[in-house]
C-alpha cells in the first residue's frame, strides 16, 4: 500500500470513544478474498493556547523570548516526532485506551494496528487470526507506518520523518521481533510486553510439536486441533468476570480462536528463529511479570501472575534478540502488563515513558 495523501485519509470515530479514530488499510487479497488491516490513532485534546494577556506581552515586552513548543521540536525533546505503534496478541485487538492516553499525555503520538483477520479487521468470510507465515504481516506494518508518517507530518507541520517505536504484546511481540530483525533501521526502539518467544515448556517440546504438526500443516493447514479450554486468563481480564476491561466477545472470545495446523507451524518456526538468535539493531525493552501460573481454572493467583507464557524462559530468550536488550520485571503483573491491577500498570506506564524519552531517535 502506498502512503495516502493527508486529504485522502478517511478517519472514522472509533469504538473506544472520544479522541480515538480508525482507518481501514486495504491490503492485497488472499485465498479467502478481500483483506485489510485497521489503524487506530489517539488524538489528545488540544490544550488551550496562552491567555490573551500573555500573548500581548510576548509580542511586545518579551518578544525575544520563545513561547514553549515553538522551536520546531516535539515535546519528547527531539526534532523528529516520536510515535508509538502498538501490536496486539493472539485472539486479541487493541483495547488499551488508558495506555494510549498516558502515552499521548507525555508528548508522543499513539497509534495501534489491528492486524488482518483480527479485531476491527476481521471479516465474516475469514478464518480468525489465520496465517501460514508470520512474515505476511510485513504488509500490514508497512502500510501502517506509511500512513502514520503522512498523518503525523500533516498534524505537526514538521518535515522531519517520525521516529517509530513499536510496542508489541504476546504473539504481536513475536511478530514485531521478527519484523524488526528483517527491517534494521526502521524503529527507534522495540518494546515487547510479555512477548511469546518460545512454546510453553522448552525448545525440546517445540521440536517434538513441529514434527507432529508438519505433515498435517502440509496436507490440511486449516485443520483445527482440539485443546482443553483454558479461560482463566480471560476471566482475569474481562469485566464480565474478575477483571476491569470490556472484551468484545467476537474479537476476544473466552476460549480463544481455534488453533490450526498451518498457523501452529508458522508460530513454531518463529520460535525457532528466536532460538537461533536475532540481530535487532534498535534497543529492545522486554516487560514481564515476575512469575508464571498456567492452569485451566481461574483462581486468585491468576490475578498476580502470567497465565499464558513461561516468563523465565522468555527472559532468557530476550537476551538473544539483539545486543542492546533490557528486561524489566513487574511483581504481580498478569500476561498483559498494561492490563494488570492499577498500581502495577502505572509503574509500567512510567517505565515505558521514561524509556521512550531516553531513546527519542
Amino acid at each position: 500500500m502506498k502512503a495516502a495523501e493527508p486529504g485522502a485519509l478517511s478517519w472514522q470515530p472509533d469504538l473506544l470513544g472520544e479522541g480515538f479514530e480508525s482507518l481501514e488499510l486495504p491490503l492485497a487479497d488472499d485465498d479467502e478474498g478481500t483483506v485489510c488491516a485497521t489503524l487506530v490513532r489517539y488524538v489528545p485534546p488540544v490544550p488551550a493556547g496562552p491567555p490573551a494577556i500573555f500573548s500581548a506581552l510576548r509580542n511586545t515586552v518579551f518578544r525575544p523570548l520563545e513561547w514553549p513548543g515553538t522551536d520546531g521540536r516535539e515535546p519528547n525533546g527531539s526534532a523528529r516526532p516520536g510515535v508509538v505503534l502498538y501490536l496486539h496478541g493472539w485472539a486479541d485487538y487493541f483495547l488499551q485506551a488508558e495506555l494510549a492516553r498516558h502515552v499521548g499525555a507525555h508528548g508522543l503520538h499513539f497509534y495501534a494496528l489491528d492486524l488482518r483477520k483480527y479485531g476491527r479487521s476481521l471479516r465474516n468470510w475469514q478464518t480468525p487470526g489465520y496465517t501460514t507465515d508470520l512474515s505476511v504481516y510485513d504488509e500490514d506494518i508497512s502500510a501502517a507506518i506509511d500512513v502514520i508518517r503522512t498523518d503525523v507530518a500533516a498534524r505537526t507541520g514538521l518535515a522531519a520523518e517520525s521516529t517509530v517505536h513499536m510496542l508489541a504484546h504476546s504473539l504481536g511481540g513475536l511478530i514485531g521481533a521478527l519484523w524488526a530483525d528483517r527491517h534494521p533501521g526502521s524503529l527507534g526502539t522495540l518494546i515487547l510486553n510479555a512477548p511469546w518467544l518460545e512454546l510453553q515448556g522448552s525448545s525440546l517440546i517445540r521440536n517434538i510439536a513441529m514434527h507432529l504438526v508438519e505433515p498435517i500443516a502440509r496436507t490440511d493447514p486449516r485443520r483445527p486441533f482440539r485443546f482443553p479450554e483454558m479461560p482463566g486468563y480471560w476471566e482475569s481480564v474481562s469485566d464480565q468476570a474478575h477483571g476491569e476491561w470490556f472484551l468484545d466477545p467476537q474479537w476476544r472470545p473466552t476460549a480463544s480462536f481455534p488453533i490450526r495446523a498451518g498457523w501452529t507451524r508458522a508460530v513454531l518456526a518463529g520460535h525457532a528463529a528466536v532460538e537461533r538468535r536475532l540481530d535487532i539493531a534498535a534497543p529492545v525493552l522486554v516487560m514481564l511479570s515476575d512469575r508464571t501460573r498456567i492452569q485451566a481454572e481461574w483462581s486468585e493467583e491468576l490475578m498476580v501472575a502470567d497465565a499464558v507464557i513461561d516468563v523465565e524462559q522468555t527472559a532468557r530468550r530476550a537476551l538473544g534478540l539483539g545486543r542492546r536488550t533490557a528486561v524489566f520485571r513487574y511483581p504481580q503483573a498478569i500476561h498483559d502488563v498494561f492490563l494488570s491491577r492499577r498500581e502495577v500498570r502505572q509503574e509500567a506506564y512510567r517505565d515505558l515513558v521514561d524509556w521512550l524519552h531516553s531513546h527519542p531517535g
